[in-house]
């Protein structure tokens, strides 16, 4: 468990009372209790009141409202409140303010605005932390703690230029070794010392003219925020060694080297914020990357909305049971906590119309707060029943922050090639057939798994070729596509031609890479007859084109146009007891879909049970016992075969045979 203080799914969010009147407070309380709520996250956002200036600390509002929540008996997941620095420190320490890449310096104002590398910073943000945990540390209410929030903005003052230099030098030991490693021989770039190096801002023009440079900026731009966390993380944890810590994720992006903080984390927790009409399948994938960030362990859902956003261009409402199904899906994928963002409604500034359990009316008679109280009461009802079961999953994804800066950053091929969309694809051929499939660091243990998947695998780190290739000599199914083995960890191609360090592995050599703009296509013709296929059967493909030779492969499919028409497509080569294929071009969906139903099937790899469309299906496994998620992600009903008899958890009513749900419908089957 996260903490056994607390021994259920943990069900609240959000909460600033330091925005309302004191008075407000208890009916808050009142209406956490009616919700099933059981922790709140506070003060997040209040340096400010928690220190009105440089040597003065208020936290007798803090006490009250600490003692308030603990009376109620609701837990806190309480916040080092750094987050946002207070206008004091901004104006008498300017070095805390950060400067953009245009080479700006920002004003006072918003939140996370501050630079990593401040020593004013660090130094009044670690003091903070401490001055809580000595105060809070036999706190009844005080169950996890919450560093920061929403880390990520970049800085590019003088300060981390310095900061930049000292980091290089422990990288690289000497002048010379940088210059071979970034190959600053192009365009005459060679520094003669360290104070040549500055950050890769628009300040020279084209910030991306040095790839090596910009994807090292962007590593020790996470590294010196990580180390503010850390700052504040060793600080609790001194005065507070048995309290877990996390810091929230704001969602799958490429600003931090995500794995290296969740080794940092006690827990991973993270926020989720779909849009009205993205597909599931997406939301999914983020749980299940975030999931493994620690290496299967349930994650928390730190935040989602329980109705609508205020920021995105089109903020819907959740229609009525979406909110339920939603919640649900995150507990399906490995979370062991449903919380939201925010319990009441702010009435001022941008976020007075993101949505909140208790809404501006101020009070429970709302679709929204009766949704909540209903999800609250099943919640509550389960217990510890789900708390640390595990998913077991047989198929894996590469996926890799640094691959996707290097490919986001590079000046070609194509301004189209996008590496999370490539993996998007690729995962939703498995979760379209309810295959599970954990998405894990090209770093991570392989062993485990009978088909790994590696789109756009473009960046190779040390190490990452070898563990492939060991992975497919002892039986395992590989399967990677245009775009990959091409770089080493710094974006220097590797010579000798492409796929670089996997051409053995893959049985080919490419020779040259097309990129075709929007409006043209080639076609994928199929040369091999089974389930995946018929001779002739043909699709569509687009963006980037390799062209290679076959080296011991034997090719499955052909391009059917253009100049290379009957030049290799789609590959298969035995490495070991193995298999290895390559998909030379962006295929249409309904090609990765056929692919990736084939290898499923050879592998041995099947859904939990038959489902209609639209249904997800996962399952949790603890000691002896697994549960079956079934979600009904259509706007009518749906069914789903059962293969034996299974008791909902929710309902306590037992199936056999068929069970359909409702639009939006929820069942967790026991059996």
């Amino acid at each position: 468990m996260i903490n056994s203080k607390l021994p259920s799914v943990w069900y609240g969010g959000d909460y600033n009372p330091d925005q309302w009147p004191e008075e407000i407070w208890p009916q808050d309380m009142r209406l956490f209790r009616k919700a099933g709520i059981n922790i709140v996250t506070l003060p997040v956002f209040s340096w400010a009141k928690l220190q009105p200036s440089e040597d003065v600390y208020t936290f007798e509002w803090l006490d009250r409202i600490l003692n308030l929540a603990a009376e109620n008996g609701i837990y806190a997941c309480l916040a080092t409140s750094t987050a946002a620095q207070p206008a004091w420190m901004s104006r008498k320490y300017p070095d805390v303010l950060p400067v953009d890449v245009d080479g700006r310096k920002r004003t006072h104002g918003s939140r996370v605005n501050f630079c990593p590398n401040s020593p004013t910073y660090r130094l009044y943000s670690v003091r903070l932390a401490a001055k809580l945990a000595e105060r809070y540390k036999d706190h009844p209410a005080l169950l996890i703690w919450h560093i920061g929030n929403e880390y990520g903005p970049h800085c590019y003052c003088s300060n981390c230029a310095a900061q930049f230099r000292v980091w290089l030098r422990a990288k690289y030991g000497t002048v010379e070794e940088l210059n071979r490693r970034w190959n600053m021989s192009f365009w005459g770039h060679t520094a003669y010392d360290w104070d040549d190096i500055v950050p890769p801002s628009n300040l020279s023009g084209d910030n991306r003219c040095f790839q090596s440079m910009m994807l090292d900026y962007k590593r020790f731009m996470s590294d010196s925020i990580l180390a503010c966390y850390q700052g504040e993380y060793d600080a609790v944890k001194r005065i507070t060694p048995d309290v877990p810590v996390t810091t929230n994720i704001w969602g799958l992006f490429n600003g931090l080297d995500l794995k290296k903080w969740a080794d940092r984390m006690d827990v991973v927790s993270w926020d989720s914020y779909p849009q009205m009409n993205e597909p599931m399948s997406n939301v999914a994938m983020r749980h299940d990357y975030m999931r493994g960030l620690k290496d299967g362990k349930p994650f928390m859902l730190m935040e989602q909305t329980p109705s609508q956003q205020n920021w995105q261009p089109y903020n819907s409402l959740k229609r009525p049971g979406v909110m339920r199904l939603w919640s649900y899906q995150a507990v399906a994928r490995g979370a062991d906590t449903v919380m939201f963002f925010q319990l009441r409604r702010s009435f001022g500034a941008c976020e007075k119309y993101h949505g909140a359990m208790i809404e501006h009316v101020g009070h429970e008679n709302t679709r929204v707060f009766r949704e909540c109280a209903e999800l609250g009461r099943e919640l509550k009802a389960l217990g510890d029943t789900l708390l640390d079961s595990r998913l077991d999953h047989q198929a894996a994804m590469l996926f890799d922050i640094d691959t996707w800066n290097a490919v986001e950053i590079t000046s070609g091929p194509s301004v189209d090639l996008d590496y999370l969309k490539q993996a998007q694809k690729y995962y939703k051929a498995f979760y379209d057939q309810n295959i599970g499939m954990d998405v894990i660091s090209p770093l991570s243990d392989l062993s485990s798994y009978k088909l790994i998947v590696a789109p756009v695998l473009y960046m190779l780190k040390p190490g990452v070729a070898e563990r492939i290739k060991e992975f497919v000599r002892q039986g395992g199914v590989f399967v990677t596509t245009f775009f990959s083995g091409i770089v080493n960890e710094n974006d220097l191609v590797t010579l000798g031609g492409y796929p670089g360090e996997l051409r053995d592995l893959l049985g080919i050599w490419v020779e040259e890479i097309d990129s075709l703009p929007p409006e043209m296509k080639n076609r994928i013709v199929m040369q091999v007859e089974g389930r995946f296929g018929r001779v002739q059967d043909e699709y569509e493909c687009g963006l980037l084109c390799d062209l290679l030779h076959l080296e011991g492969a034997k090719a499955l499919a052909v391009y059917g146009d253009d100049f290379y028409a009957g030049m290799p497509v789609l590959t298969e080569n035995g490495f070991g007891q193995g298999l290895a294929y390559y998909v030379a071009a962006d295929a249409e969906q309904r090609f990765i879909a056929d692919l990736c139903a084939t290898l499923c099937e050879r592998a041995g790899l099947r859904a939990p049970l038959d489902a209609d469309p639209g249904i997800e299906l996962t399952r949790r496994y603890k000691d002896d016992r697994r549960y079956t998620f079934v979600l009904n992600h259509n706007r009518g009903k749906a069914a789903v075969r059962l293969d034996g008899p299974y008791t909902d958890l929710l309902t306590g009513l037992v199936h056999e045979a068929v069970l359909e749900l409702d639009a939006y419908g929820v069942a967790i089957l026991e059996g």
